[in-house]
């Protein structure tokens, strides 16, 4: 039972990352060089907690669903964590046109609220 809410904790706080790397993306400017190196030890810094909740909350979620404790299917999970993923590099990188952006941030929204909601 605490593993159920541990995944709906962690899925709360992806929901708040998703929310907070959508601001970033909309509020700043893609950096002058690709290759920076102090932006990029920015980014790392910034992205690597969010990539190991990611990581935690894919081997939970996972777990949960080969149980049957959730109705979400196993390659929701997968894709929902490469599609995450991918946020938080364009998030930072700003290398992608709004409307992908918006579709990849849909798609881990609807899963997020989705599981979201059968936990609670």
């Amino acid at each position: 039972m605490l593993s159920l809410h541990e995944l709906l904790l962690q899925t709360i706080e992806l929901k708040k990352q998703l929310a907070l790397l959508q601001e970033y993306y909309e509020n700043n400017q893609a950096p002058e060089s690709r290759k920076d190196k102090q932006f990029f030890a920015y980014v790392r810094k910034q992205t690597d907690p969010i990539y190991e909740l990611l990581a935690r909350w894919e081997d939970l979620a996972l777990a949960t669903v080969k149980n049957r404790q959730v109705k979400v299917h196993p390659k929701q999970i997968v894709s929902t964590r490469e599609n995450m993923e991918l946020i938080l590099m364009h998030s930072y990188y700003i290398d992608v046109k709004r409307r992908r952006y918006m579709q990849l941030h849909q798609a881990c929204l609807y899963v997020f609220d989705l599981l979201a909601d059968q936990l609670e």
